[in-house]
């Protein structure tokens, strides 16, 4: 299958859907790549370097859509304004499209791609488990648009980020605010404490209280009934009660006097952005204060943000880029591109791409096959709800007579009783050898070897069959001692003596313990390894 790389038409974008890095692992997989001359421009990836990579390089768009069975983009198709086509009608019949889709929001999009009768995978349904976070372009971009917002922020602020004493004067570390605790939030703390500022967030999830105060900066907390749990299924926060909302909004209002930035990340998917920041707030906030909003694609957290714009109200610069991640664009076009190249990955069976309704990643984020659209997916099957109430009396259930059973196994008592007979035995005959005065040192000797077979057996006995294996592996300090304690012996006893034959063979035996003790931990170890 040929995969077709175009050029981004959005005004500004400069991000690429693929790398030559990740253009030579899909031809690995057994696909063929086309990718539209100068589509890497903008990420300073070179038509040159493309081509080294194994790709073919094809100069029209028109060509490129029309060749490709799968494209891939980094946003959804659009009107191109170079020549005014619409990038749906560009999509061959029954194409393939993996792109950026939002299709909760761009129903007539949907529409005109089911014309086309494409199979379409929407990048932003794919869903928040452990197993899709490599295909997650939300969160990798979310990361670098954080990341970004900070740098931007420390552009406009007039004054430093870390606090410094200098012949001139003193100047207090920078005081930045972020709302919203996601990946973008997380990302703009470890930044903005990276530069020296004293930061403090807020999320709606109490989960991310211990995410926060491990970067270094303080959770701004509020008091509200533990039912009213501030996340999503998804992972994303949820709209709150009025009352929660009366009770942010204060402490935003109180928090907007205090700090010189502000940083807003909050949005719920396939919603308006919620305002979080009213005009009343920014207009309370210092001269040369910063706000920079995430959400501003979106309709904004702030009552001033303009889209794609920087304005200043009352001294306060409010940011409201919408192309946070394009200013980074070689690493977000890395990053995007591992996503799409994981997800193929995935996808990918003998060279050819294939839709697996098995899988929850591709169900949930399948928008179209062969123009039926099947978006949104089916609900996963519910939990077990228990049965309601009811005034029934249950009627008393007799519990049968006690039994007594015995827990301790077959040959635990046989485990008890042998190295007895054996620790009596072997102590009768040393105390009648110990008769003789010049057998005293080996009767101490015999004694403490009787105590260590006696209690290293109660020991190892006592211990659960399914512990026996790391058991074995702890084992290996013991093992230790008793090599060292038979080198000394063979060491100092004569030639053929009974003491040297005991050395030898206790060296022998504590040998091949440890060798299997390490052994079986290496075995143990590749069990957590993928």
């Amino acid at each position: 299958m040929r995969v077709g790389i175009p050029t981004e038409v959005h005004p500004g974008e400069r991000r690429v859907a693929a790398t030559p890095d990740t253009v030579g692992k899909m031809i690995k997989l057994g696909l063929e790549v086309s990718v539209q001359a100068g589509a890497g421009e903008g990420a300073k990836l070179s038509d040159a370097l493309f081509a080294e990579a194994g790709a073919t390089i094809v100069e029209g768009a028109a060509d490129l859509w029309a060749a490709a069975d799968i494209v891939l983009k980094v946003r959804a198709p659009e009107i191109d304004p170079a020549d005014g086509t619409d990038e749906c009608a560009r999509l061959r019949e029954c194409g393939w499209l993996i792109s950026m889709i939002q299709p909760g929001t761009n129903g007539l999009l949907v529409e005109r791609l089911s014309a086309r009768k494409a199979t379409v995978i929407a990048l932003d349904q794919i869903p928040r488990i452990s197993r899709a976070q490599k295909m997650d372009v939300l969160s990798s971009m979310a990361n670098i648009a954080g990341y970004r917002a900070v740098i931007e922020a420390a552009n406009h602020f007039g004054s430093f980020f870390s606090g410094q004493i200098t012949a001139a004067g003193r100047t207090r570390p920078a005081q930045v605010m972020v709302i919203g605790v996601g990946v973008a939030g997380l990302a703009a703390i470890a930044a903005a404490r990276g530069l020296g500022a004293e930061v403090r967030a807020f999320d709606v999830r109490l989960a991310a209280k211990e995410q926060v105060e491990s970067l270094g900066a303080r959770f701004l907390e509020l008091e509200f009934p533990a039912d009213e749990g501030g996340e999503t299924s998804g992972g994303y926060a949820k709209i709150m009660s009025d009352e929660f909302i009366a009770a942010e909004m204060a402490l935003f209002r109180e928090q907007s006097k205090e700090v010189d930035i502000i940083i807003t990340t909050a949005l719920i998917p396939g919603k308006k952005a919620p305002e979080l920041i009213t005009r009343d707030m920014v207009d309370s906030m210092k001269p040369g204060s910063i706000v920079v909003d995430l959400a501003a694609e979106q309709g904004g957290n702030c009552a001033y943000t303009e889209p794609d714009r920087a304005i200043e109200v009352g001294g306060v610069t409010v940011l409201g880029y919408t192309d946070l991640t394009s200013r980074l664009a070689t690493q977000s076009s890395q990053l995007f591109g591992t996503n799409l190249l994981n997800l193929l990955s995935d996808m990918t069976e003998d060279g050819q791409v294939v839709i697996d309704l098995e899988d929850e990643v591709v169900r949930k984020s399948l928008v179209l096959r062969d123009g039926v659209v099947t978006w949104p997916p089916p609900p996963d099957p519910e939990k077990a709800v228990p049965p309601p109430p009811t005034d029934e009396v249950p009627k008393p259930v007799v519990a049968p007579s006690p039994v007594e059973t015995d827990t301790s196994g077959p040959d635990d008592n046989k485990g008890s009783v042998i190295p007895m007979l054996v620790a009596a035995a072997v102590g009768g005959g040393a105390i009648f050898v110990g008769l003789d005065s010049s057998m005293s040192e080996f009767v101490q000797q015999v004694t403490v070897f009787v105590l260590a077979c006696f209690v290293g057996w109660q020991v190892v006995w006592s211990v659960k069959a399914a512990l026996h294996t790391p058991l074995m592996s702890v084992t290996n300090a013991i093992s230790g001692i008793i090599i060292v304690g038979g080198l000394l012996q063979a060491g100092n006893a004569a030639a053929g003596d009974l003491a040297q034959i005991l050395g030898a063979i206790a060296i022998l035996v504590a040998s091949i313990n440890i060798a299997g003790g390490f052994f079986v931990t290496q075995r143990m170890l590749a069990m957590f390894r993928k």
